[in-house]
């Protein structure tokens, strides 16, 4: 299970702004500042917090400077979500919320292609404005058979009757749930015959857990959470992603000229039309539809996790916090979570006993979702997993980074407080 906010393609060109920089040895520069974005039709843009700067795309085995500057009146956190084993660069255990009008400079080895997030949210809960987030796009250092490459950006809102918008961790009251994609109310993307697209839908929602569907195409599943997959093909075109979840997909375009194929969003109680892909007059782009693709060059994870003499932990998420805590109020001398020694499997038992679905994320690592059995794990890599109220799920990672690292948890509801604890690998 997972959450798809609202689904924004946008054309991912990496030659633009930043390989610039790059080349040029500068780093990027990042800032936090008050902006606006219209969430309604014919009524005022909404107040919002953004991260503004270039188009955050690199390449596999760079290491990326960041210079951000916090321009907002609070303490600000720049968040990158699903960077493993880059300690120094771990919030709150590695790196304090930023003062408003203060600037550091990270480094940021990137060990991975994939499909990150970057944003202000971990920090967010409670503040005067929600913030917008930013695609990070890693590409990988092979070829990837694809004509064209779209980021999906998901964001929900919710806005009260002035305008104003409501953050998370605050309850909504008769506010009025709003869905973007990439800033904009819905997505029109042309599209060639026999062309392949690869769509990285990220579900950039606060709290809840959005299904996206395509219509009419076959939508194969490439990566999970920024890590080369199995290839599957999705069924009935549908994706279901938890809050902070990351799908890449491939997209094979067979119809003729003219042919339409919707994108429908569902929040778990209603369905709508947030876009299409539309087949463009145009010739085709080659004679015929591209074989099916061989599975994304593998970022080096493990092939075999050992089970046997895994570390075995019982974590409960939902109900009373207990040990977990708000980021505002972390701190780093609470006991860890658990401790691992490195290179050993860690195995995570997460039983939630919330009332309603709960999402886990894992930090500095990613894990395999296990087998009821406990005898296997599905073909697939995650850092974030929603959990149904009463169930328990089991994961396994290899605890390959020494440091200390978050983990965090949040209840599928608006209002709900994001919480947070660490581990520390030894």
């Amino acid at each position: 299970m997972a959450g798809l906010g609202a689904v924004a393609l946008a054309p991912f060109s990496p030659a633009a702004g930043l390989a610039q920089g790059l080349a040029q040895g500068r780093p990027v520069a990042v800032q936090a500042k008050p902006a606006s974005l219209a969430l309604r039709p014919d009524a005022a843009a909404t107040p919002i917090w953004a991260l503004q700067g270039p188009e955050l795309g690199f390449g596999r085995g760079e290491t990326v400077e960041i210079a951000f500057a916090n321009e907002l009146p609070v303490p600000a956190l720049l968040d990158i979500r699903g960077l493993d084993g880059v300690a120094a660069a771990e919030p709150l255990t590695g790196r304090a919320p930023l003062a408003a009008g203060a600037k550091e400079t990270l480094q940021l080895p990137l060990r991975h292609a994939g499909t990150l997030l970057c944003g202000l949210g971990l920090h967010g809960d409670g503040q005067a404005r929600p913030s917008q987030v930013r695609a990070l796009v890693v590409r990988e250092s092979q070829p990837v058979a694809v004509d064209r490459d779209e980021v999906v950006l998901i964001e929900d809102w919710r806005i009260r009757a002035d305008g104003t918008a409501i953050p998370p961790g605050m309850d909504p009251g008769d506010s009025m749930p709003v869905q973007t994609i990439n800033g904009r109310p819905s997505l029109d993307l042309s599209v060639r015959s026999n062309e392949r697209v690869r769509l990285r839908f990220i579900n950039a929602g606060q709290r809840t857990v959005f299904a996206a569907k395509l219509d009419g195409v076959e939508v194969r599943v490439m990566a999970l959470d920024g890590q080369p997959a199995e290839p599957f093909v999705a069924r009935n075109g549908a994706l279901v992603i938890a809050p902070g979840g990351r799908v890449d997909v491939f997209v094979d375009i067979t119809g003729a000229a003219g042919t339409t194929y919707p994108v429908l969003l569902h929040d778990g109680r209603n369905a709508r039309p947030i876009g299409k892909l539309t087949v463009s007059n145009e010739p085709p782009l080659r004679p015929a539809p591209q074989p099916a693709a061989p599975p994304l060059p593998s970022n080096g994870l493990p092939a075999q996790l050992d089970l046997k003499s895994a570390s075995r932990v019982d974590l409960a998420l939902g109900g009373p916090p207990a040990e977990w805590g708000p980021p505002a109020t972390f701190s780093k001398n609470a006991p860890p979570a658990f401790r691992a020694k490195a290179g050993r499997t860690v195995v995570l038992a997460l039983t939630n006993r919330a009332a309603i679905a709960t999402v886990f994320h894992l930090r500095g690592h990613h894990f395999r979702l296990l087998d009821r059995l406990d005898d296997g794990w599905k073909p697939f890599w995650l850092d974030t997993l929603a959990v149904e109220p009463g169930q328990t799920q089991r994961i396994a990672f290899s605890a390959d980074y020494v440091g200390r690292w978050l983990i965090e948890q949040v209840a599928a509801d608006w209002a709900a407080p994001r919480l947070v604890r660490w581990y520390s690998v030894e």
